[in-house]
């Protein structure tokens, strides 16, 4: 009979044990849709012609993979790859990208992020966060200097904010 009761508990107890190690294995995420990283660069590319500025928006998800990317018909052929690349480094450090001009200046510890394939540590890359939690980035190039970058990047966020609260 003990042997009986030994089994019995020992399968209620696995029942009771697997989905907990299951969500151990496992994580969720939020991720914004297609449709509001589009409209998020495109508030932001209509703030940047607001202000006169041929630029280029690029919308990444919080690994730094492009969602979207938009470049007005004038703007630089350089300004996607830096848009995308100012919204990698802002997902990639979750900071905005002016923030990390200051903190890699020569002589400070991180100065060595400024050496990284990839990282581009100018003013327009805005870190995307909704609930406490980063969903994504976007990067402006195009305007001229990074806090007219940053102005349209952060037009754009807030064209979606309502969406990004939950």
């Amino acid at each position: 009979m003990l042997v009986r009761n030994s089994v019995g508990a020992l399968a209620i107890a696995f029942v009771l044990v697997a989905p907990a190690r299951a969500q151990e294995a496992l994580v969720t995420y939020k991720s914004l849709t297609t449709e509001v990283a589009l409209d998020l660069a495109s508030a932001a590319l209509a703030e940047c012609r607001k202000r006169g500025y041929q630029a280029a928006v690029a919308v990444v998800d919080r690994f730094g993979v492009t969602q979207v990317m938009l470049r007005d018909r004038f703007a630089g052929a350089h300004t996607p790859a830096t848009a995308a690349s100012k919204a990698w480094t802002a997902a990639s450090f979750r900071t905005n990208t002016t923030d990390l001009v200051a903190q890699t200046q020569p002589g400070m510890p991180q100065a060595g992020l400024r050496g990284l394939p990839g990282a581009v540590i100018l003013g327009g890359g805005v870190a995307i966060e909704a609930g406490g939690s980063l969903v994504g980035a976007v990067g402006v190039s195009g305007a001229p200097g990074g806090d007219a970058d940053d102005a349209c990047a952060k037009a754009g966020i807030e064209a979606v904010r309502d969406k990004l609260e939950f």
